[in-house]
Order: structure tokens, then C-alpha cells, then sequence
């Protein structure tokens, strides 16, 4: 059931993958063994499958291996090896994030500290099917779901703290001796200061840890910020872009209308100029007719149920031509906000 919801898992973190994710491994690069991981027939390692760390059995293990072209013309490219633990294995750190799904940091980019590039993350990366290693260290950020996320080691023992030893030459003194005398120097304790001091001390002292926790909380995903900012200003290009073309369908309606109304008041000026030559009058026909039309309120559609005026034509004009104008404008505004937010999305994007 894993590697099931694992193969239909990966391909969508593939489309909402962000800049602190792996969206696929696709290096073609041989996988060469270390000290950590061999191969288990020698020579080079296999490649491995993502749904390959459900199965992996004890002594064997998955290395994620980023490579990353010095010249930065390539595009850097991850892939899975599998093989059986090397020599040095045991003196790795083994790391986990409590209630983290193993599978996701399995596609996570790790980081030796807060803050760091997306780019800067440790190129080489060891799973057991179980914990997380790395050469050399015993913490790992990563980012899943968006969040930053720590991977902690076991907590070694704290070792006590040795008796102190008098230096050569010198008496060991015991409490019970009455012939031996203290001669420990107490004049570089000052017990005559206020407590009040060392506490403040230590209150500067952890207000500037927590600034600086503060501040790195807070900058150190910029990245991370810059990346959902660019999805919503896409989200938002994409949304005004559809209102836009809806605004342009409705200002198109709007001047067919306005047409039709301009044709018609055309075909009725026409017809006046018919009916007077006709008859073989003056113009002064053509003006004596046209005024009665226009202010007699002559019926124009020749004696229908819902007549016409020349007044309702002209009105019907005017309305048709402010409701385009109004749709046009709307278009154009919502076309603008689209261009401008997809431009802002790709220089979040590239940034």
C-alpha cells in the first residue's frame, strides 16, 4: 500500500514542489561508492526507485547524490543509489524528525543551518529506510509541507565532570585535616555584588539569542516566501485574465448592439431620401419629412405591437454606446492587472 500511495504521491509533489524540494531524480551519472556505501557486487552502485526505501533490509542503504554543474550552464540534478553500508557507516549520526512522514524527506533538501540558499543544500544524503545521515554532522534542516523542520541525533551521554586535581606541588587539602590550610583565593569571586546584576546579564544575554533566532526565523525562508508570493501573483494573473475576456465578450454584445441601432436610424434618413425623389421634390421635402419623423414621434416599424420612435432609436444609441465604452474600459483594466501580476510572478519566479 506504501509504494502505492508513493507512486501516486510523487508525481504531485512534483507540481507543487518549491525551491527547498526535489522534484524528480533524473541525474545520469554513474553511482560511485564510498566509504559510507558499497556496492554490493563492486563496482558501480545501482540506481534505486523512490518506493525502493520501504524495502530496504538491515545493512542496506539509499545515497541521494546532488550533482550540481561548476559552470552553472546545466540545470543541477539529483538521483537515488542503493547498496549495502560501507566501513565508516557506524560513526554517521543517525537523524529523524519526530511525526515527519519518512517518505517526504525523501524529496526534501536538507541544510547544515537556517537561513542558507536553496541552492546550498548537502549534496550527499544517506537513508536507511528509518533514520537520516550525513558525513560529519548530527543536526539537518529541511522544509516539508512549507515548514521548516529539524532532524535531531541521539543525544549523546553527558559525560561527568572530573574532580578537580590540585596542580604539581601543591597539598591536597581535606575538609578533616586540621594541620592543612586553605589557601584558595577567593577575591577573584565577588559575592559582594548584587544578584540582581549577573541576572540581568543573563536576561541581555538571551534577548540577543532570541533576536537573532527571531531574525533568522524570519528572513531566513525568503526563498520560500518568494516562491508562494510568485504562485499567487500567477493565481491572480490567471483569475484577471478570465474576467478580462468575459469583460471583452460583454463589450462585443454591447457594440453589435450599438451597430444595429446605427444601421437602422441610416435606413430610416435613406428612405426619407427615397420617398422625396420619388415624388420629384426639392429637398425641402427631404427636411419637412425628416422633422416630422423626428418630432412627431412617428411610429417606424410600419404599425407593430411594440412601435419605434426616431427618439427611441437615438436613446437606444446612446445607451448601447456608454455600456461598450464601460465594457472596454473594464477590460482593459483587468488585462492590465493580469500582465502586471504575471510579470511580478516570473521575476519572483527567476529571482
Amino acid at each position: 500500500m506504501k509504494k502505492l500511495l508513493l507512486s501516486i504521491l510523487c508525481p504531485l509533489a512534483v507540481v507543487f514542489a518549491g525551491p527547498y524540494d526535489i522534484e524528480e531524480f533524473t541525474a545520469q551519472d554513474a553511482g560511485v561508492p564510498d566509504s559510507y556505501i558499497a556496492a554490493e557486487f563492486g563496482g558501480e552502485l545501482t540506481t534505486a526507485n523512490p518506493s525502493a526505501i520501504y524495502d530496504l533490509q538491515e545493512g542496506r542503504l539509499i545515497v541521494r547524490q546532488k550533482f550540481e554543474d561548476p559552470f552553472g550552464t546545466e540545470e543541477t540534478t539529483y538521483q537515488l543509489y542503493q547498496g549495502q553500508t560501507g566501513s565508516d557507516f557506524s560513526s554517521m549520526t543517525a537523524m529523524s524528525a519526530e511525526g515527519v512522514d519518512y517518505e517526504k524527506l525523501l524529496h526534501a533538501k536538507f541544510y547544515t543551518k537556517r537561513g542558507e540558499d536553496a541552492k546550498n543544500d548537502v549534496p550527499k544524503v544517506y537513508f536507511d529506510g528509518k533514520s537520516v545521515f550525513a558525513e560529519g554532522l548530527t543536526t539537518l534542516i529541511a522544509f516539508v509541507d512549507g515548514s521548516p523542520v529539524t532532524l535531531k541525533g541521539e543525544t549523546p551521554e553527558e559525560t561527568p565532570v572530573a574532580a578537580a586535581t590540585p596542580a604539581d606541588g601543591d597539598e591536597y587539602c581535606d575538609d578533616d585535616d586540621p594541620d592543612c590550610e586553605d589557601d584558595d583565593d577567593y577575591s577573584s569571586y565577588n559575592v559582594s555584588s548584587d544578584p540582581s546584576d549577573a541576572a540581568a546579564t543573563s536576561n541581555e544575554q538571551y534577548a540577543a539569542t532570541d533576536a537573532a533566532n527571531e531574525a533568522t526565523n524570519r528572513f531566513g525562508i525568503a526563498d520560500e516566501v518568494r516562491f508562494w508570493t510568485a504562485v499567487g501573483l500567477s493565481a491572480l494573473a490567471g483569475a484577471a485574465a478570465v474576467v478580462g475576456v468575459l469583460q471583452h465578450m460583454k463589450s462585443n454584445e454591447a457594440k453589435d448592439a450599438y451597430d444595429k441601432q446605427n444601421d437602422f436610424i441610416k435606413n430610416v434618413e435613406a428612405a426619407v431620401q427615397d420617398i422625396c425623389a420619388e415624388k420629384g421634390t426639392s429637398a425641402d421635402c427631404e427636411a419637412a419629412v425628416d422633422w416630422y419623423i423626428k418630432n412627431n414621434n412617428t411610429d417606424l416599424t410600419g404599425g407593430t405591437d411594440n412601435p419605434i420612435t426616431y427618439q427611441d432609436l437615438l436613446s437606444r444609441k446612446k445607451t448601447n454606446k456608454n455600456t461598450m465604452d464601460s465594457y472596454a474600459t473594464a477590460r482593459n483594466i483587468w488585462f492590465g492587472v493580469s500582465a502586471a501580476s504575471l510579470t511580478a510572478a516570473i521575476v519572483l519566479f527567476v529571482w
